[in-house]
């Protein structure tokens, strides 16, 4: 399963809209991992001033690996992390997230070419 839902946000689901915030706050209370990993990514890239920072270390197990592919897999949820931290969110090789400012469209264009993600590949994440 790829989110723990709350009874008051599965509630709110099935009268209608889900609350943005409610969301969000499922998603990092459920895949403490991946929400660690963005926001920290978050982090550099505003402190640095980069137009984007990206994570190049494989997670530390499986579990973890799983909360990040769960998380950048839906759409949903991509979305609403994105409208939450106001980036752009890219995704490679099973741990190479990189958060991009919404202006930097060239540079993540770059970053998700098949040639990047070509160029990515490492023989020991083949089984990722």
């Amino acid at each position: 399963m790829s989110l723990t839902v709350p009874n008051d946000l599965l509630d709110q689901a099935r009268a209608g809209d889900v609350d943005d915030a409610a969301f969000v706050a499922c998603v990092r209370d459920s895949l403490p991992y991946a929400w660690e990993l963005i926001s920290e990514l978050v982090r550099t890239r505003t402190e640095s001033g980069a137009i984007f920072a990206d994570n190049q270390v494989p997670p530390p197990d499986e579990a973890a690996r799983g909360q990040l592919l769960r998380c950048l897999a839906s759409d949903a949820m991509r979305g609403a992390l994105e409208r939450h931290f106001q980036v752009k969110l890219a995704f490679q090789n099973c741990h190479r997230v990189a958060v991009f400012d919404p202006s930097a469209t060239a540079e993540l264009a770059h970053f998700t070419t098949a040639r990047a993600q070509i160029l990515n590949q490492q023989p020991e994440l083949v089984d990722c």
